[in-house]
């Protein structure tokens, strides 16, 4: 018996938008602070309903063979059984984004 390909759901934010997609590889990238994702996936629907967001994701990443994704545009990375629809939405929250700092060193006293 064959074993199971690994699906992940990424989630990250990308111009504003949030941005769901399913893969079938993801590593940390050899480049300092990026996220490699391969192997995109996107249900094959056979029905007559087509939604728009999928499509548009479909065209976007229809020739990417990897994407660099940087660390802190990623909100979640989940294994999931199966791959359900792609989607894009309108990213909520302060406009300010907050950038990930080290800890400060401790304070002598």
């Amino acid at each position: 018996m064959p074993a199971e390909r690994q699906i992940y759901r990424v989630i990250f934010l990308n111009n504003g938008k949030t941005y769901e997609l399913y893969a079938g590889q993801i590593y940390q990238s050899e480049l300092y602070g990026f996220i490699e994702v391969e192997e995109f996936r996107f249900g094959e629907r056979s029905g007559v309903v087509v939604d728009p967001a999928e499509e548009k994701l479909k065209s976007e990443f229809t020739d990417v063979i990897r994407s660099y994704i940087p660390l802190q545009a990623i909100i979640r990375i989940d294994e999931v059984k199966k791959e359900g629809p792609a989607k894009i939405a309108d990213a909520k929250g302060p406009n300010v984004a907050t950038l990930a700092f080290p800890p400060a060193p401790p304070r002598d006293r």
